[in-house]
Formats: structure tokens, sequence, C-alpha cells
């Protein structure tokens, strides 16, 4: 099956076909680093990590592009605020990002260029627009893109310009219209100087929109395959990219991906909101699996509504799925990653994955061949169990989550304790398999009350048997 992604643009699912067979160039709009990151940061990053994976799974060499934000209106206030220097503070929190990212085990970008290292990339673009009649500069020394001299302007959220609000940018009275967005911004009284640079334009610093057009193209090419980013930044955020790319005679994105929030309480989590929990806050309660899981283990375009419990339901998922694969790899040794790199996938997941990342599907499978592996460790079917751990580890690799991965090792209770007491209960399991296999009832009961005095629960289900130490 072809993969198929859900174009934004087009409003329909896609079969999704690379401009170079093999090759795939992929930007994601990275993070304004103006403060701590919340979990509501980490949905965007997440949902593209898995879609990195399975592209390079499919034997894509994928070019990743997130950039980082390093100067604006916010890091300018909020630097002078706390009395730091605006590009100390804003590396600050690019590095407090770098780490939840990491923590939670989302692959470095290609590249991760920053928009103050780009300003001769936004300069050449803003010369292209102003020669082409798109842009102009108004008197106080901003350059402003001419919204009505593009027919197009709209088109990616399908709205009509007469239909716009004022999008309200203030100390802008030299616009020639309302939602002229600005390319370039003249210095601001009380500003650093060292927050400007010199261009044929005058002095000042880029607008938002202007960086991710110019690096996009400095990286990807005038024309590349997938932009992604956020739902809410659809506008005006890429439709003003879209609009200055085009203006500039650039293809720009093939395709639009957006991902869905993660809410608390029925509101988007944000720091205006201040309904926000920080990173660092929430693992402090949650392994770093677990929230990964949390916010990464559902479809992109399926907003997240973030809570104790939502924690509480995957931290049980990621209990059963690292018990089964510590348990079956124990028993029948480890797999190396080219084994799992070449394992074969089951098709209903392959499916699952190319019906535009459907991970409600894919983790659906996953969850019958942990059943199946649990079922054979209870009958002690050694061959069975290797099939379903390298299955359910190449599943989980796909989706960044393989408990023996190097990032969740440690919490994966390798240890020599914990290694002698699962086969010690596994033994004592197959035993009382064996007997309910013979209809001994008698003996499977003392056996299994042999584990409840010693502390152990055992619980009978559908998915098999699954042991765990009452608390």
């Amino acid at each position: 099956m072809t993969l198929h992604l859900y174009d934004s643009a087009a409003r329909a699912v896609r079969a999704f076909t690379p401009l170079e067979p093999g090759r795939v160039g992929l930007y994601v709009c990275g993070a304004t680093v103006q403060s701590e990151p919340h979990v509501g940061h980490l949905r965007s990053a997440l949902a593209f990590d898995v879609l990195v994976r399975w592209l390079r799974r499919a034997g894509n060499e994928v070019t990743l592009v997130r950039n980082v934000t390093d100067i604006d209106d916010k890091i300018l206030s909020k630097s002078a605020e706390h009395g730091a220097p605006w590009w100390a503070w804003a590396y600050r929190f690019e590095q407090e990002f770098d780490a939840a990212y990491d923590a939670l085990g989302i692959a470095r970008p290609t590249y991760s260029p920053r928009a103050t290292g780009h300003v001769p990339e936004m300069v050449t673009l803003m010369q292209e627009l102003v020669a082409r009649g798109h842009a102009y500069q108004g008197e106080s020394g901003n350059v402003w893109f001419d919204v009505r001299s593009l027919p197009e302007y709209g088109s990616l959220t399908r709205q009509r310009l007469e239909d716009l609000m004022d999008s309200g940018e203030e100390g802008a009275p030299d616009k020639r219209h309302p939602h002229d967005f600005a390319l370039w911004k003249a210095p601001r009284p009380g500003e650093p100087a060292t927050a400007a640079w010199e261009t044929p334009f005058g002095r000042g610093r880029p607008g938002w929109h202007l960086e991710c057009s110019a690096m996009a193209r400095r990286y990807l090419g005038d024309t590349f395959d997938i932009h992604a980013g956020g739902i809410d930044l659809r506008f005006p955020h890429h439709e003003n990219e879209q609009a200055q790319s085009h203006a500039a005679g650039l293809g720009f994105a093939r395709y639009w991906l957006h991902n869905a929030w993660v809410t608390t309480g029925g509101e988007k989590m944000s720091k205006s909101l201040g309904n926000y929990l920080s990173v660092t806050n929430v693992l402090q309660r949650a392994t770093p699996a677990v929230l990964r899981l949390a916010i990464g283990g559902v479809h992109y375009r399926s907003t997240v509504e973030f809570s104790d419990a939502t924690l509480t339901e995957a931290a049980a998922t990621w209990e059963r799925l690292e018990q089964f694969v510590v348990r079956g790899s124990e028993l029948v040794g480890e797999h190396d990653g080219a084994a799992l790199a070449h394992a074969d996938l089951p098709p209903e997941f392959a499916s699952a994955m190319d019906d535009d990342l459907n991970l409600a599907a894919a983790f659906a499978v996953i969850h019958e061949h942990v059943r199946r592996g649990n079922t054979a460790l209870a009958t002690g079917d050694r061959g069975e169990v290797a099939a379903c751990v390298l299955v359910v580890r190449a599943m989980l690799d796909v989706v960044g989550l393989d408990p023996l991965a190097a990032q969740w090792r440690a919490s994966a209770g390798t240890d020599a304790s914990a290694h002698a007491l699962d086969v010690l209960v596994q033994a004592v399991l197959a035993d009382r398999s064996a007997a309910r296999a013979q209809k001994d009832w008698a003996r499977a009961d003392a056996l299994r009350d042999t584990l409840v005095a010693a502390g152990i629960a055992v619980e009978d289900s559908a998915d098999g048997v699954r042991w765990t130490i009452k608390g």
C-alpha cells in the first residue's frame, strides 16, 4: 500500500509521492524559544518524529528541518524583563527544548537552523519580492508584504481576503492594507542595538513568516515535499509563508500536514491561558516513555486531552509492553538492530501506518502480538515468544517506543534481582498452565495461591497471563 497523508491544503487524504523517489524533504515549524517548553509544545515534534521514522523504515532518505525562532517580540520583552541579553535568553530555552526532545526520544533533525543565522537568505527573498511588486518599504523602515498583489492569498486556509478581520499588527501606520504582514521590522525604541541587522532596507530584524520561507528554501530547495506544524499555525503563519514563497516564484511545499492540540479541561494548552504543564514538572511524576506514549501514541490529527488519567492509562500500557519485551527477550535472547530493521512487519500494521499514520489501528496490531506473546510465555513456547518479541519490538521501534532501545533501556527493569524474580515466577506460571491444560484445577489453584502469598498478583485475561507485585 502507498503512504497516504491528509493534505491540509487540499483538505483530503492524498497518496504521497516524493518529488524525488527515495528522498523526502520535510520542514517542521519549531519553537519560539521565549520560555520553558510545556507538554503542548512537544506534540508537533512527536507527531512528525513518527512520520520520519515510518518514511525511513520504508527506505527513504529523509532530510528533516526544524527551525528555531530565536528573535521575536516576546523574546525581547521577556529578556528585558529579566535583565538578560536577548540572545542568552533565547539560547537558554533553546537548550531546554532540545533537552525535552531528547528526553522523549525525538530524533534530532538533519538541520536545526536559527533565524538569526539566516538573515542573508531573508534579505535575498525580500529583494525578490520587492522587485516583483509583492512587497514595499514603509515610511518607518518596515518592509511589508502586499497581500492584494497575490490573487491566491488565502488559498491555503480557503479564506477570502475581504472576509478576514484586521490582523491588528501594532505600530503599523505605514501599512497599505490591514492584512499586509511584516517581512522586516524596523528597530523600536528601547530595543537593544544587537537585535538589528543592516540590510539594503535599513536596520531591523526579520518578521516571523519570512524566516521559515527563507530557511526552508536554503535547506530543502525552491520546492520540497512536506511542510508540517501545529494546526494553530495554519493562519496566519503558514498562509503567509506560502504567499511570500509563491509570490517569489517558488513552488514551496507540495503537502501540508497539521497536528491537533494538546488540551487541558477542553482548552488548548498554552502559556497565554496559563493552563500549561511544563515538561520538567510532568517528568517528575511520569517517565519519559510514558509521557511520549501519552501525547505521541494517538493520531496526529486527534486532540489529546491531557490529565492525570491520561498519564495513568499510558503508564499501564507502557508497563504491559515493556514487561512482555523484557521477559520475552530474557527467555529467547535479544535481537540486534539489524534484525529489527529487516523484520517483516504485519501487513495490518503497515496498512495502518500507510493510512495517514493511523496509530490507533497500529497499536491494536501491537497489542494483539503482545497477547500472543504472553500466551506463549505462559505455555513455554520459545519459538512463538521469539517471533512475537521480534515483531513487537520492530513495530514499537517505528513509533519510537522499543523498550530495549538505548533511550528506554535504563527503565526496562533488567537488573539481576528483577531477572531472578521473573525467572522464578515464569516457572511457576508455566507449571500452572500445564496443570490447567491437564484440567488439574486443584494444582493450578495451589500454584496461584503460592504466588499470591508471596505478594504477586496473577491476572488471567484474553491477552494472556500477567503478573505484578502487589503494592
